[in-house]
């Protein structure tokens, strides 16, 4: 059986809610576990055990959120080498426009040499004043279908072995 590996990091529930409708999508695939951990959980072993990963996370301040950062400074050296080719694809939170997350990820997986199987998802809240930046978050249920639809297509992509 493969093992699809979701890693979030979430402040007001948008990326959570992403990172969740990914999994369900990504659970109807017969053949594939899915495994949901929260950035601050997941280590080197879970990365060593998955076939394919999906990482979602907010951007704040034109960055991933530190949490998901954190994540991957810890885990970095631990599995340099180990992960080269496995396939992953990333949601992305934003307030504006997510592309600084999407470029400092990217970076990093290169350097993990995780191979992207989808364009990233970026979902904009348009949270601009400091309150609506605090405040929860919900995502159109547009949004949270794409984001089932990648899940569902990075599980199928491992079960069939095209990854």
């Amino acid at each position: 059986m493969k093992r699809l590996l979701i890693v979030w990091h979430s402040r007001t529930g948008a990326a959570r809610a992403m990172a969740d409708a990914a999994a369900r999508g990504a659970s109807a695939e017969t053949g594939v576990e899915t495994v949901m951990l929260s950035a601050e959980a997941a280590g080197a072993a879970d990365l060593l055990a998955a076939d394919g990963y999906l990482f979602a996370c907010p951007e704040n301040l034109a960055a991933m959120s530190g949490a998901m950062k954190e994540f991957f400074d810890r885990n970095y050296y631990p599995v340099l080498e180990r992960l080269n080719g496995r396939p992953y694809a990333m949601l992305i939170a934003a307030g504006s426009d997510g592309t600084g997350a999407v470029r400092q990820m990217a970076r990093i997986t290169l350097g993990w040499r995780l191979k992207p199987i989808a364009e990233p998802i970026i979902v904009c809240t348009h949270a601009q004043a400091p309150e609506a930046i605090e405040a929860p978050k919900a995502v159109a249920e547009a949004d949270l279908t794409r984001c089932q639809e990648l899940g569902s297509a990075l599980a199928a992509g491992l079960s069939m072995g095209v990854f």
